[in-house]
């Protein structure tokens, strides 16, 4: 199955899952990530970022864990000139219910709404390009190796989501500005995650 033309902000990629899941009583991951552009890692990123804030489905244990496997496979992948991205198939058939699904958009869409007016391309040189994409993928490895950890201290997951969400969005929308607020956001989380882990 061919994956789809690029996503470009949060509510078309609410609307491409949504596609996705009509017709069905749930969703796998699968069909997801082809609605939304599989092969590009800036909207992988954005889902899986939306998928951990998401009332009603962040908050699953063991959500942010597949997360985080998720996004590690990808970064990695990315790191070592990876042209097409790769998922077993057992990840790629983890599936939810659609009215779930559903539920969590709904819930969303407001918000969706509000950030999409206020991201646009600026600062355009902190993301295009070689090195600031490997930056992209290395910060995302480290948050994808800390949200395990991060589904035993409160709000934390939604901190990594908050980070994904916002890399995927400065890689869509060549927002330099959101990938600095991804930064700040990051340093936020390694600090809530030693201060849970060791304070």
């Amino acid at each position: 199955m061919e994956s789809s033309p690029e996503v470009e902000n949060l509510e078309q990629v609410m609307d491409r899952i949504l596609d996705a899941a009509e017709g069905h009583d749930c969703v796998n991951l699968d069909m997801i990530l082809n609605a939304v552009g599989q092969r590009s890692y800036g909207p992988v990123l954005l889902l899986i970022g939306l998928i951990v804030l998401a009332p009603l489905i962040g908050d699953i244990p063991g959500v942010p864990t597949l997360c985080a496997i998720i996004v590690l496979l990808f970064s990695v992948q990315l790191m070592l000139h990876r042209e097409h991205f790769w998922l077993p198939q057992w990840l790629l058939n983890r599936s939810i219910k659609t009215s779930s699904l559903n539920k969590a958009i709904d819930l969303s869409r407001k918000p969706a709404r509000f950030v999409d007016r206020l991201v646009k391309p600026r600062l355009t040189f902190l993301i295009r390009g070689y090195i600031p994409a490997r930056c992209v993928a290395l910060c995302s490895i480290a948050i994808a190796l800390m949200m395990p950890l991060m589904e035993f201290i409160p709000f934390s997951a939604n901190l990594a989501g908050g980070v994904l969400t916002c890399f995927g969005l400065a890689l869509i929308a060549r927002d330099g500005f959101l990938a600095l607020l991804a930064f700040a956001l990051m340093i936020a989380s390694v600090t809530l995650v030693f201060y849970g882990v060791w304070g």
